[in-house]
């Protein structure tokens, strides 16, 4: 399209009309108006310097059209006005006709020339901007983080140097073009063609208006190409001018959007692998987890059940058989528990129920769940007296309370001090569990609420879960759990939830 719309031609299509012809002829006359007082034998002369200074002027700010017309207006009234005899066009002198003819040459040649370097500085300036431009756009481009910040970031330089809108219709990230999804422009045009789209991005060569192949389409359609994948394709609606000038320019413009389009896909495939192999991994260790931990307590119900049912035995070892089995039950719902419990905190579905309470209620219910392992602690429950009924899911915060203290029991050594502390402080309860076990290492601290996570050459037992589980229930409370590690042994845990002070006729129509 370049060879058939040559640059000089569309440069002064754009800018030789009627409007700079007739700028061009009054100019002339007004210039020869003033002149006038140089009718003389003895000035003339002078006349065709000033005429071929007005000529190069306008060469300055017109195209070619209006230069040629001023170069040969202004030869043919200098003829006419000036050069004896006057009001003729014929020319006695020899040397006059000389002139003349030198007049009308130099007029013409400066007239071109002028314009020519006009025009190679327009040139100029504008492959200037488009340098410019491109720099920037490498720049942006290469903080760009994402396909929708790239996009933003080429849509308005393309506004901005075509006049026009640019619509991106991108690949699924399959290698497949799409009508809908995530990475198709909510604003494409209706005279859009999705048959020439797809057609643009299997082939990787352009289409639609001013090209060869469906050159009747509304839109010009070119393709965006890249090493080892195709992004997609762009459309647009330019002047037939903008095309055939600026062809080169927008060829590179794409080729950078193309490159930052191709290195984000090739980001978030690279980031899907990564995930899909975390993934994988992640399922076969809390598999290999799982099966670790419930083996335990089905193991001890199966072998305990197995001794009773198979061989006679005393009541004493009798009772303890089924200690075990309940113990081992136990463990087993208190896994089970957890997994139902992070399950429904990650899907949303938990909802709560609160109601007031009383915290000796829910730390006595959370005590009688855990009495054998507690039993074996000196367990210390602080609560004031003129501590007021709460707010709360009485079932949830038993588990969270649950998880933590069986946590203390696990880590802490036999017949050392748990304590349990209740208060209420301007608008918020505050709950403190404090242990005298090992504590956590400093660069655990932040990760102790993270699933599955568990210390370095810590205690068998457990899925991860359960400090989890207690961050969530809070948070659905409004609420914040942190935990530290106390300067003599031990770690502190400390839930806050927001609670009103409860009203006692509120209370009694509840």
């Amino acid at each position: 399209m370049k060879g058939i719309f040559p640059e000089r031609f569309q440069t002064d299509a754009h800018n030789s009309n009627l409007y700079h012809y007739l700028i061009a002829v009054f100019i002339i006359a007004l210039t020869t108006f003033l002149c006038s007082p140089l009718s003389n034998q003895q000035s003339y002369h002078i006349v065709s310097f000033i005429l071929l200074f007005v000529v190069a002027l306008l060469a300055v700010f017109m195209g070619i059209g209006p230069v040629l017309l001023a170069s040969t207006f202004s030869a043919i009234v200098w003829n006419y006005f000036f050069i004896p005899p006057y009001h003729t066009f014929s020319i006695e002198k020899t040397e006059d006709k000389f002139m003349f003819g030198s007049f009308f040459i130099i007029a013409l040649l400066n007239g071109v020339l002028t314009n020519r370097i006009r025009r190679q500085e327009m040139l100029v300036r504008e492959r200037e901007d488009q340098t410019k431009a491109l720099f920037q756009l490498t720049g942006e481009l290469s903080k760009a983080r994402g396909i929708d910040n790239v996009l933003e970031l080429a849509k308005p330089i393309f506004r901005k140097h075509f006049n026009t809108e640019l619509f991106f219709i991108l690949q699924d990230g399959n290698n497949k073009i799409s009508d809908s999804g995530r990475f198709v422009d909510k604003h494409n045009p209706s005279n859009l063609d999705l048959n020439i789209v797809q057609w643009v991005f299997n082939s990787s060569k352009k289409a639609g208006k001013y090209t060869d192949s469906n050159s009747e389409a509304a839109l010009t359609y070119y393709p965006l190409t890249g090493t080892r994948l195709n992004p997609g394709v762009v459309a647009f609606d330019v002047d037939i001018s903008v095309y055939g000038n600026k062809e080169a320019f927008w060829r590179t413009y794409f080729t950078q959007i193309s490159n930052a389009l191709e290195r984000e896909f090739l980001g978030e495939m690279a980031l899907r692998a990564g995930i899909l192999d975390e993934s994988d991994k992640l399922y076969k260790t809390l598999f290999n987890l799982i099966s670790h931990e419930f083996r335990i307590p089905i193991a001890t119900i199966m072998g305990a059940s197995d001794t009773l049912l198979t061989s006679q035995t005393s009541e004493r070892n009798k009772e303890e058989l089924y200690n075990e089995i309940f113990k081992a039950s136990a463990r087993l719902n208190h896994l089970i528990e957890n997994l139902l419990n992070m399950s429904r905190l990650e899907s949303g579905k938990i909802s709560l129920h609160p109601d007031w309470c009383d915290i000796n209620d829910l730390i006595n219910k959370v005590y009688k769940n855990l009495k054998q392992e507690l039993d074996q602690y000196n367990f210390i429950i602080i609560i004031p007296d003129e501590l007021p009924l709460v707010k709360l899911d009485f079932g949830l915060m038993e588990q969270a309370l649950y998880n933590i203290l069986l946590n203390s029991c696990q880590y802490s050594p036999v017949g050392s001090e748990i304590r349990f502390e209740a208060s209420y402080r301007e608008g918020d309860l505050l709950l403190q569990i404090s242990d005298n076990g090992p504590g956590f290492p400093e660069q655990a601290l932040p990760k102790v609420f993270n699933k599955f996570f568990r210390v370095e050459d810590s205690k068998a037992g457990g899925l991860g879960l359960g400090l989890s589980i207690v961050k969530g229930i809070v948070e659905s409370h409004k609420g914040m759990t942190t935990v530290e590690n106390l300067d003599s042994r031990g770690a502190k845990f400390s839930i806050i939830i927001p609670s009103e002070v409860p009203d006692i006729n509120e209370l009694k129509l509840e």
